[in-house]
């Protein structure tokens, strides 16, 4: 039997369950897998801080207990301290060999006795529980109920987000829902949200965006609890940093290393959006007089040998750098060890530089806050994290992404006023230590956790019920120019019934335009964030707002694509001319097209075969021609996402206006066609019968199509 000394009456005892996962005071095994991550780390630098705070008697840090030769002896220790006041307590489960956290869910039950036994045994009863992450939730649950005692939850990661990732890494449904448990894990998070107290998050953006997905959704107890940051670690300059071997590298690059530094840091994949930060630098000559920039993006032997996003991020980087001539102007180191970073972020300030995550998405911005704390000025993306942390701490600016110009508009203003610059480094510090600290998190934490323990907030809960089916059934996907966009004054009633039927029904956008110009046209008019976005006829898949791209789609296209031998093939045709390059990408080739010199599209189709390129040609509105790999179009990316996420054809209703709708339109989905379409290129799908010809055009049109099929019927949650 496990026996401490009991807690004083008049002070907190806080019990945090963390099931999977090795578990230690002391070296922890952060990345050995995937179940030894960041939550590892946060739950036991949250257990010692809350164990600091002169109203807290005893943190109880609970976790399973590990008897395995395959790992260290330490995690089969049934209590180890962390502190005066802190322990990590080790509870047998049924199973006590080390196994992955998707296999447990036979065993948490047994868990669950067993620490309801230990508390009975040690006569104790916790002020609070806090689980973390599904599994702990399950038990949290249960000891919640059994004891009376409220319960606050951190989910860490969330299923349904989890499954949007695990298929656009191309992993089929039955394999996710056999490996993963993913029906069990969305079910306890489910019954869990359903009795849970208070809800602890890092963002705001979490909440409406992950929590929102799920039945059980209860904004009102929900709480933005910012995580600490290593303030030990990442701290302002010494004065000593430009001897450090990360400098010396850096000056390899540069021709004036002691000018201001633009300094970013992420990896090398295309939401965190390098290109659009090297292009701005690119363009603008002022900066480039005054600044370098340093781009940190992970480490690299042989790009040629990297997996093919990574791959093709850093050759557009280079090729960027190429275009723009800015050798000498700019760094990119191949290598850099974890320690240098926070170096890095004290170089750019003792250099007067600035710090700019330019993400197209940001969930949190964990290098922002290092930043910051490093005395270090940012820029960010307006989404998500960045918006709060900029709000908390007055640091910075900032940025439309997608903005070349504000980019460097923004910052040139912090590197061109140094009054200005110093006040942005005063307060990152100042805000930091305010709102990120790990004592701030702990004050902030008790704050919220104090009324529900004293019962001076009651909780109001919502009348909650499961909708019948665990994934969405049905989806709307739209092109973005001839269907949906066009009447501004129908967009809000369009977004409106797209977000009230939201959990029942994903909503898609499928677009000829690249990701970027997409994004800014979505942004642009307030439209509901696509659960799918196909750009580039159907080149490209992305997944949530955090842009998850399906890199099995990706692969899949990619079969007898030569577009080399494409442009060689076409490029003395009259007729003829290539769009700029923003037009173009990887996987499409897009062409202007004059019907009075070039010759028949269907002959030009003709004229490939014959040498031997097995493509898709799309022609729309009579003067954009686009060459795509054959496996690839809107039609066959809907197809692709229907099989996917499991929606049968007949529950996606398609708007369509042009002749690169067309596939899409044809076949057993549920269709409609906006009044203001191509009626040339569209002229044929009159004869079909699941197509409805809306009255109206754009949006309205959509709407009507809506009512027309009473599309959202299913929606509605059975009555009791």
């Amino acid at each position: 039997m496990i026996s401490i000394m009991n807690p004083p009456q008049d002070k907190l005892y806080l019990l945090l369950i963390s099931v999977h996962g090795l578990i230690r005071g002391d070296e922890l095994e952060l990345g050995r897998d995937a179940d030894t991550g960041g939550q590892s780390k946060y739950v036991v630098e949250l257990a010692r801080v809350l164990g600091d705070q002169p109203n807290v008697a005893r943190v109880d840090l609970v976790t399973r207990r590990i008897d395995d030769k395959t790992v260290s002896r330490d995690y089969a220790k049934r209590i180890e301290p962390l502190g005066d006041k802190v322990n990590i307590i080790r509870i047998d489960c049924a199973d006590q060999l080390y196994i992955p956290k998707e296999q447990l869910w036979d065993h948490l039950d047994s868990f669950a006795d067993n620490l309801l036994n230990y508390l009975h045994n040690n006569k104790l009863t916790p002020h609070i529980i806090h689980s973390h992450y599904a599994d702990a939730g399950y038990v949290g649950t249960r000891l919640s109920h059994q004891l009376s005692v409220p319960l606050v939850h951190t989910g860490h990661s969330l299923g349904r987000s989890k499954r949007k990732h695990l298929l656009a890494s191309g992993i089929k449904r039955d394999v996710i829902e056999n490996r993963y448990n993913m029906s069990r894990r969305i079910n306890a998070e489910e019954a869990t949200l359903g009795a849970v107290d208070r809800v602890i998050t890092s963002t705001h953006q979490e909440i409406e965006e992950q929590y929102e997905l799920y039945d059980y959704y209860q904004p009102d107890q929900m709480r933005v609890v910012p995580p600490g940051t290593d303030l030990i670690k990442f701290h302002p300059p010494l004065g000593d940093e430009f001897k450090s071997e990360i400098a010396c590298e850096l000056k390899r690059f540069l021709k004036q290393p002691d000018k201001p530094m633009v300094l970013a840091i992420s990896r090398p994949d295309q939401r965190k959006n390098i290109i659009t930060l090297i292009e701005a630098f690119g363009e603008s000559q002022e900066l480039q007089q005054l600044a370098n920039l340093v781009i940190v993006a992970g480490n690299r032997d042989d790009i040629r040998e990297m997996e093919a996003g990574p791959q093709e991020v850093l050759t557009d980087c280079l090729l960027s750098i190429d275009q723009y001539d800015l050798y000498g102007k700019i760094a990119y180191p191949k290598h850099h060890q974890s320690d240098d970073v926070s170096v890095l972020y004290r170089l750019a300030a003792l250099s007067g530089g600035v710090f700019i995550n330019p993400a197209l998405t940001e969930p949190f911005g964990l290098t922002l806050i290092e930043a910051a704390a490093s005395g270090l000025p940012i820029v960010a993306t307006e989404d998500g994290g960045p918006t709060d942390i900029i709000e908390n701490c007055g640091n910075g600016y900032l940025i439309d992404p997608l903005d070349k110009d504000m980019i460097a508009e923004k910052l040139l203003a912090v590197i061109n006023d140094k009054s200005k610059w110093q006040k942005l480094a005063e307060n990152g510090i100042a805000g930091v230590n305010e709102h990120y600290s790990w004592q701030a998190h702990a004050e902030k934490y008790l704050k919220v956790i104090k009324p529900i323990i004293e019962e001076t907030e009651p909780v109001v809960r919502m009348e909650l019920r499961r909708r019948t089916r665990l994934y969405r059934d049905r989806a709307i996907f739209s092109d973005l120019d001839q269907s949906l966009l066009g009447d501004k004054k129908m967009l809000p009633d369009f977004s409106r019934a797209i977000k009230e039927n939201a959990r029942c029904s994903s909503f898609g956008i499928a677009t000829g335009r690249r990701l970027d110009s997409a994004l800014k046209l979505i942004k642009a008019n307030k439209l509901p964030y696509p659960d799918a976005l196909v750009t580039s006829l159907g080149t490209e898949i992305y997944y949530g707002s955090n842009l998850t791209r399906d890199t099995a789609w990706t692969d899949h296209i990619d079969y007898l694509w030569r577009p080399a031998k494409v442009r060689d093939i076409l490029k003395d045709l009259p007729g003829l001319r290539l769009q700029p390059k923003a037009e173009q990408s990887r996987y499409k080739i897009s062409y202007f097209y004059d019907a009075a010199k070039a010759m028949d599209v269907d002959d030009i189709r003709q004229l490939l075969l014959q040498h031997e390129q097995t493509t898709n040609v799309v022609f729309s509105f009579g003067q954009f021609l686009d060459i795509i790999p054959v496996r690839a179009s809107k039609g066959l990316a809907l197809r692709w996402y229907a099989e996917q996420w499991e929606i049968p054809l007949n529950h996606i209703l398609v708007a369509g206006g042009s002749g690169a709708d067309e596939d899409m339109i044809r076949g057993n989905t549920l269709a409609v066609l906006v009044a203001n379409r191509h009626h040339e290129e569209l002229s044929d799908l009159i004869e079909l019968e699941q197509v409805y010809f809306a009255r109206q055009p754009y949006a309205a049109g959509i709407l009507e199509a809506i009512e027309y099929y009473d599309f959202f019927k299913s929606c509605k949650v059975p009555e009791k």
